[in-house]
């Protein structure tokens, strides 16, 4: 494929804490070339809905300016949306379908017809599919088919999974959308836009749970032996996370965010007992002294909530440690927080690994855009170019022929910082071995008046 034959294809993830959009196309390698980002915080989500849609729209406008002062060049009109939230749910279907002539090799046409028939399932009142994905096909006796199109037969079947969602929440996300001025050219379930960014055709076959720990729900995404097995929306994140901090050494909320990034754990146990972190006092009150321990403490007790959810839902589906070789990938904002790895292996008894999509970006990208944040967004881009390659959707016959902005390659990005590097002193590590306090005031003073001041923005 000519690159400059390919569409631009725009993913647009409507998170709980952020909103991300990127626009990308594929190279004469088959590479992600990043053609704009922006992102802005999420205000009207919560728990992966859309629940206040004037809120959401403006988060929306923000990151799409954000993406358009990134390359003036782009045009976005359609976008691939990710939806997530508790109300998403999956089953398991077969359908079949008789052939008119056995003689004649089936066409794709005929699969079509099969996975649009089982649109007509029947679902709960109020639900409404959000997609039909064939997990494998069979031709009269043979069974176990990847893509049945040349076989010859006088019955053609699948066994499917179905995904369907909640009928207002996905109404909600649709009217952001459009009211931005933009069509959604597909909803995407996160967790397998996700599994798309991170997760290689080996880890399919070895059999793989991929665990997107994202800001308001954690979504899973189950693979054996090539076939998405199951799927499911923990609604529990990163926020949750936070608000248990919060709550716990009541502190604010940014606050909370802020030590939980910089010195979390999801291990208590191996926190620094005599390691403290001072918090400023607001208005006169005196500054507070949180233990290290104390915060590892709640976020492991929160992280090992999720990861239940994780081992009861590979039981659900007769999936253990024996048959998933492939492990657990971790992605998503939360998967940045220190020593997950090691409760997942514990909790889960699986090996486990963090998920990058750096395997389908081209290389020269910078490194922000590597993050395992913009699993979802990333995967969205490539599940449009899958719809591309294999025609499931119609796409322009021409497309805008659109460079990689300077500003997104590596290059720049390393200049910038060998120049901040000879500006700004590095302060020396601080040594907490004995009992000695952490002061989050001299290392983060300038961040948290900021993120005061934004608070006091908002209550205004």
């Amino acid at each position: 494929m000519n690159h400059t034959e390919a569409p631009i294809i725009v993913g647009l993830d409507i998170g709980t804490t952020k909103i991300a959009a990127i626009a990308g196309r594929k190279n004469e390698h088959g590479k992600l070339e990043i053609l704009g980002f922006g992102r802005a915080n999420s205000n009207g989500v919560q728990h992966g809905q859309v629940l206040n849609i004037d809120l959401t729209i403006k988060a929306i406008n923000q990151a799409l300016t954000n993406c358009y002062a990134s390359n003036p060049d782009l045009e976005i009109s359609e976008v691939y949306v990710g939806i997530a939230g508790h109300h998403i749910k999956s089953l398991q279907t077969r359908g079949d379908i008789v052939r008119q002539d056995s003689e004649l090799e089936i066409q794709r046409a005929e699969i079509d017809l099969l996975i649009e028939n089982q649109r007509k399932t029947f679902i709960p009142a109020g639900d409404q599919i959000i997609d039909v994905i064939p997990q494998d096909f069979h031709v009269d006796n043979i069974n176990g088919i990847k893509d049945p199109v040349g076989y010859n037969g006088v019955k053609v079947g699948a066994n499917f999974h179905i995904i369907t969602g909640d009928k207002n929440a996905i109404r909600n996300i649709n009217r952001a959308v459009t009211k931005s001025g933009l069509t959604t050219k597909d909803l995407v379930l996160q967790p397998l836009a996700s599994a798309g960014a991170v997760m290689s055709d080996v880890d399919m076959e070895a059999g793989v749970v991929i665990l997107d720990i994202g800001g308001g729900t954690s979504d899973i995404a189950v693979f054996h032996d090539g076939i998405l097995k199951h799927t499911a929306v923990i609604p529990f994140g990163g926020e949750n996370i936070t608000n248990d901090i919060k709550q716990g050494l009541g502190v604010l909320k940014t606050q909370a965010e802020a030590m939980k990034v910089q010195f979390g754990s999801a291990l208590a146990e191996v926190a620094n007992a005599n390691a403290y972190i001072t918090i400023p006092g607001l208005k006169g009150m005196p500054a507070k002294e949180i233990s290290v321990k104390n915060l590892s403490q709640i976020i492991q007790a929160r992280m090992s909530e999720i990861l239940d959810f994780v081992v009861y839902n590979l039981k659900v589906v007769g999936l253990d440690n024996k048959t998933l070789n492939g492990g657990v990938i971790l992605t998503g904002g939360g998967s940045q927080l220190k020593h997950i790895i090691q409760l997942t292996e514990y909790a889960t008894g699986l090996n486990a690994r963090i998920g990058l999509p750096t395997e389908h970006l081209a290389p020269n990208h910078i490194e922000e855009l590597k993050k395992p944040m913009y699993s979802t967004c990333l995967g969205l881009i490539l599940k449009g170019y899958d719809d591309y390659e294999n025609k499931y959707k119609e796409f322009a016959e021409q497309f805008k022929k659109v460079a990689v902005p300077t500003g997104f390659r590596k290059e720049v990005t390393q200049k910038v910082t060998s120049q901040t590097e000879e500006v700004v002193e590095t302060p020396n590590p601080i040594d907490v071995s004995a009992r000695k306090k952490i002061n989050v005031w001299d290392k983060m003073k300038h961040t948290i008046i900021e993120l005061f001041k934004e608070e006091e923005d908002k209550m205004m």
